[in-house]
């Protein structure tokens, strides 16, 4: 069996390997590859090391390579899993910077930011699709790539593979932060969730078939608890939010049902400390000086401080899933197929689903609650919209997806915003090469 890591000059591709090399004897890897572009040559050669140290010290007969030529890297793959970041940290930097500094939530993969990120990634893992189908057509697509929903449903309506699943942390965090709060053995605890990456709540919380969501609540209302991961300082909720809503939010909710908080604490850590992306970098510098350590065979603490932990663990239990036709129940991102009435079939929603070796079977959630219907529809509206401007590389489709974010509802703002970002990512954007924005009268 053999794996493909698809941006393998990652800083989280310790964690994947530590998460196959947990799982092998129920998921007997053989041949590990990764791959990246000329620019991560250098992360990938240490980041390719560490992994065969990590390998030798198991003791396992798994082979690894590294290389920087993709289509040689997929034949007779089994699964491609995808953790890319077009344009780099430096890039993030911008899609935080710019919105910030207009006033505007500048995250990297929630409003202005968010959208640029997947304009830079969609048409680059359209091309991998492309190839992953003519080379390995059997492989499962595992997608980890932000934004993960929005690059997931592009895949899938704009692909020709169709063998494309995605993944988040945000699911598992929670349960591993609901299983503390009461006390409970995670593997005891399941959410039940309904939304979008990203924007998920939690409906129920099962465990040994009694809904506990109350005392969840109850615990966020009266405990300094938080289901935060760490790129994400949590404002805490009001009583009255968590009693009217009767649900769990997840951490990216503050950005819509806190904005004007949010936005004030991130302005000030922007002015005070710069952008989240150059904390992480420091962090990538950090974590690459460690990696570099010849006597270093193992995953290192350090990788936790990365805000998108354990989204590498998660993949690799979806993976064993798969190979396995387990029927484990697995929250991930996947086509609708009716789970949810009131969006259609071929949405990409974030739901708990049966995992068997065709694919994910999303359970039945029926009808969307009351409480969160209209913003879970102009969510979902804004993803199509995001999608189609990645697609078409039309000024038009962009700013109508600026407009029809949430986080931004300006139409002076958004237009000057958008202008911006697309100079400063001109080089990561072919499919806007030649938009010219229109200049208002």
């Amino acid at each position: 069996m053999k794996i493909v890591i698809v941006g393998g000059g990652s800083s989280y591709t310790p964690e994947i390997i530590e998460g196959l090399i947990l799982r092998h004897d129920v998921f007997p890897v053989d041949t590990i590859t990764l791959v990246d572009i000329d620019s991560g040559k250098e992360k990938l050669e240490i980041v390719g090391a560490l992994a065969k140290r990590m390998i030798e010290k198991a003791g396992l007969s798994i082979s690894l390579r590294w290389t920087l030529d993709r289509k040689e890297a997929l034949k007779n793959a089994d699964f491609v899993s995808t953790q890319i970041r077009v344009g780099g940290l430096k890039a993030r930097e911008k899609d935080e910077r710019i919105p910030l500094s207009h006033g505007m939530i500048g995250q990297e993969t929630n409003g202005a930011g968010g959208i640029f990120k997947a304009f830079r990634t969609i048409p680059v893992l359209l091309d991998l699709a492309k190839d992953v189908h003519e080379i390995c057509p059997d492989a499962w697509i595992i997608n980890f790539t932000n934004p993960a929903g929005i690059v997931t449903e592009a895949l899938l309506k704009h692909g020709p593979h169709k063998k494309v699943i995605g993944v988040c942390n945000i699911p598992y965090n929670m349960t591993q932060s609901t299983a503390e709060i009461l006390n409970e053995d995670p593997d005891n605890v399941r959410i039940e969730f309904i939304g979008l990456n990203h924007f998920v709540f939690g409906s129920k919380v099962w465990v040994n078939g009694e809904n506990k969501l109350d005392t969840v609540i109850d615990a966020l209302i009266h405990q300094n608890v938080d289901f935060s991961p760490a790129n994400i300082v949590s404002l805490g909720w009001s009583e009255t939010f968590l009693k009217s809503m009767q649900l769990l939010p997840n951490p990216y909710h503050q950005y819509y049902y806190q904005t004007a908080q949010t936005l004030k604490k991130d302005i000030e850590a922007f002015t005070n400390h710069g952008t989240r992306a150059e904390h992480v970098q420091a962090i990538e510098e950090e974590l690459f000086d460690v990696y570099r350590d010849q006597e270093l065979n193992m995953k290192p603490q350090q990788l936790e401080q990365r805000g998108g932990a354990y989204y590498s663990d998660v993949a690799c239990s979806l993976m064993s899933a798969l190979y396995n036709n387990s029927e484990a129940i697995m929250t991930v991102n996947t086509l609708n197929r009716g789970a949810i009435i009131d969006l259609p079939d071929d949405a990409v929603i974030e739901v708990n689903s049966i995992i068997t070796k065709e694919g994910p079977v999303p359970l039945v959630i029926g009808r969307l609650p009351q409480q969160i219907k209209a913003d879970l529809l102009m969510m979902k509206a804004f993803e199509e919209q995001v999608i189609a401007a990645s697609v078409s590389g039309r000024y038009q489709d962009a700013y109508l997806a600026f407009i029809m974010n949430p986080l931004i509802k300006d139409e002076k703002k958004a237009k000057t915003v958008l202008d911006e970002l697309l100079v400063a990512h001109q080089a990561f954007l072919p499919q806007f090469k030649s938009v010219k924005p229109i200049h208002n009268a």
